[in-house]
């Protein structure tokens, strides 16, 4: 009877691992309509030793011999799942190079791979790949403007025109750069908004701080504005923990240290509280406390360390709270303006500041007609950007019934990847423009008197 067991259970168990093995090919034959090339591989597996010897489909003997047999499918069944996640992570990683794919098939991809718990690995590989990638680019385009240094002018720029578009800065060879330079190539293509705060933010880890980083604290930036006379909001002379925070009419709760709307809350009155980033109606203090304490919980919000200030409102019978006018400055020049209507729903609206309504790939898919900015304001954010030694700093404000008020300093503007490659072009060549003028006033000895008293 122990015996007659003993071969039933390995039966069950062979059985058990002839199903797993026939899974495991079938989500390769899956996998393989997917991606052609994977045929090789499933070839090379059903040609192995292992698997003749202990394939699904061969008769399996019982007996004294089972046990050699279970070994041997287990191995292969081993061999089959090791070439199936190699398939598959092939798979994903060839489709970052389809022509066909787009971000969102992409980012569906890259999810499948997480959920695999293989996503590390394909990080590297994909890391790995993209440079060797990216060289072999480089190297092909390089080549082959090398075969038109000697050519006419005119197919020489044409050719080196073409090929810009698809180099970044630090990939253009020595001989394109010296064709700018002496001849007509022009190098749009080059500059690049991202690239400039990505280097900016390098800077500040290589030295430690910047002029523009110094006014990212709040108090800093209200004594900046103070000097410079520019009205702001009042603010309350300490910080609170939330179950510390005193209640007051007509004020602004928000965290020390925040970015955009997160945990920002406008106290009309004790029962009458809007949660402004989720464009939500509160109704009583014990409403906000534990609103605040989730936006910590979660991580909005870093601190429990919270602050008031004045309720600056747009159309206080209404109460309408003032709109966000955002100033893209570039020491001296204002290059885009920012308009956001955040209640009672969240819209965007860009503008030039010529007065011009712009797309710039960034929020184009919540567009409204605003009121835009007056030539005053635009002439008041470029004097103030004149006073600070940076070339680029977005200056922020909140539109009242009476005027716009100073909200905040922004040196790094959030997702400021996000703009099309015009508009990152465009703002890139507005930073080199802005440092060369810095430069220059400081060859000149310009002082930046209101600034280092800060």
């Amino acid at each position: 009877m122990a015996v007659k067991n003993m071969a039933d259970e390995r039966k069950k168990e062979k059985r058990a691992l002839i199903r797993a093995l026939m899974e495991a090919e079938a989500e390769i034959n899956k996998t393989n309509r997917e991606k052609e090339a994977a045929d090789k591989r499933i070839k090379q597996i059903k040609s192995s030793r292992t698997y003749q010897a202990a394939g699904p489909a061969k008769k399996f003997r019982t007996g004294k011999d089972g046990g050699q047999e279970i070994t041997l499918l287990r191995e292969e069944l081993d061999k089959v799942k090791k070439e199936l996640e190699e398939t598959k992570e092939a798979l994903h990683l060839s489709k970052l190079d389809s022509r066909s794919m787009n971000s969102i098939k992409i980012r569906h991809s890259v999810r499948e791979m997480e959920n695999d718990a293989r996503l590390l690995d394909y990080i590297d590989e994909a890391v790995r790949q993209k440079i060797k990638h990216d060289e072999n680019y480089i190297d092909a385009l390089t080549y082959a403007a090398r075969l038109f240094m000697n050519d006419r002018d005119e197919y020489r720029e044409a050719v080196y025109s073409t090929l810009l578009s698809g180099l970044k800065i630090e990939d253009i060879p020595e001989f394109m750069m010296r064709e700018a330079m002496t001849g007509s190539l022009q190098l749009k293509q080059a500059a690049s908004f991202r690239a400039a705060l990505n280097m900016r933010i390098r800077q500040y880890q290589l030295t430690g701080t910047l002029p523009e980083y110094v006014l990212d604290d709040k108090q800093t930036a209200y004594a900046f504005m103070d000097k410079l006379a520019i009205r702001r909001p009042w603010t309350s002379d300490q910080t609170y923990k939330a179950d510390e925070l005193p209640l007051e009419p007509q004020t602004v709760v928000k965290p020390r240290d925040g970015a955009g709307a997160r945990g920002v809350y406008l106290i009309h009155d004790i029962n009458d509280i809007i949660d402004l980033k989720r464009a939500k109606a509160l109704d009583s203090k014990e409403a906000l406390i534990a609103s605040m304490k989730a936006d910590v919980e979660s991580g909005w919000v870093e601190e429990d360390d919270w602050m008031m200030e004045e309720l600056i409102m747009e159309d206080r019978e209404n109460k309408i709270p003032g709109s966000d006018i955002k100033f893209y400055c570039f020491y001296g020049e204002v290059g885009l303006v920012l308009e956001i209507k955040r209640y009672p729903e969240l819209k965007y609206c860009w503008w030039t500041a010529e007065g011009e309504r712009v797309h710039t790939g960034k929020y184009d898919n919540e567009p409204f007609k605003g009121a835009g900015v007056t030539r005053e304001e635009i002439e008041m954010a470029q004097k103030i950007s004149k006073e600070i030694p940076a070339p680029f700093i977005r200056i922020d404000f909140l539109r009242s019934e009476d005027g716009l008020v100073f909200g905040e300093f922004t040196p790094k503007p959030g997702n400021y990847d996000e703009f099309d490659a015009e508009t990152d072009q465009w703002m890139g060549d507005l930073f080199l423009e802005a440092e060369g003028r810095l430069f220059r006033d400081l060859m000149e000895q310009k002082t930046f008197d209101t600034f280092e008293m800060t």
